[in-house]
């Protein structure tokens, strides 16, 4: 009985749609990925060890950097009216005579760090110019014309009968002076609660916050 040979077949396989459903899935990842911007103002901060993370909605953050220069940063997420109340408020207090483009600028300003004279010609640039304009801080050291005070106080007027956090953010190089001059604008307005803002670090071993994270704890 003659044998029937069966037709040899390729064991090669096709990798191209393999290939393209590969790029396909990067460009989508890369094209859907938010990127954490760069901060405005750089800082290192010293670490610390905390069981405590601050989160930062409904915050006034106050940072001081290696040259001990203030700058604050105004977290409303859930409210940006709020901004603009705070503006208004500075704006009538201080007599600055914003215009109506000026304080609508100002809630989309990174960052403010200049004096109140600085004011306006910070809030006539776009965004995307203001951080690259270099800003001289905000006046504390003087006990007289501490400028960071009308900040705290409009700030807290805003946020009546909200929980708002205080964080203040200082360089490893920032001189005591100038932190003094931010706890005192704080007190100023009856505020001795703040949070420091720390590079976190791990408990050192053996004592009790390490047992507890070893055993699981968060």
């Amino acid at each position: 009985m003659p044998s029937v040979k069966l037709p040899k077949k390729s064991t090669d396989t096709d990798m191209t749609p393999f290939v393209d459903i590969a790029f396909l899935i990067l460009s989508f990842f890369i094209m859907a990925t938010k990127f954490k911007p760069p901060e405005p103002v750089a800082v290192v901060t010293p670490g610390s060890v905390s069981s405590v993370i601050v989160k930062d909605e409904n915050s006034m953050l106050i940072t001081i950097d290696k040259d001990s220069k203030v700058y604050i940063n105004i977290n409303a997420k859930k409210d940006q009216n709020k901004l603009t109340q705070i503006i208004e408020g500075i704006n009538t207090s201080r007599s600055l005579g914003l215009s109506p483009a000026q304080i609508q600028n100002f809630k989309t300003t990174p960052i403010i760090g200049v004096p109140f004279g600085s004011l306006k010609t910070l809030l006539n640039l776009p965004a995307d110019q203001q951080a690259t304009v270099g800003q001289p801080g905000i006046p504390v050291l003087d006990s007289i014309n501490n400028e960071l005070i009308w900040w705290v106080s409009e700030t807290k007027k805003a946020f009546a009968g909200e929980k708002l956090l205080y964080l203040i953010k200082g360089d490893n190089g920032s001189k005591y002076p100038t932190f003094e001059g931010v706890v005192n604008a704080l007190r100023k307005n009856d505020e001795f609660k703040y949070n420091l803002v720390t590079s976190q670090e791990g408990p050192p071993e053996g004592t009790d916050e390490y047992k507890r994270r070893a055993a699981g704890g968060k």
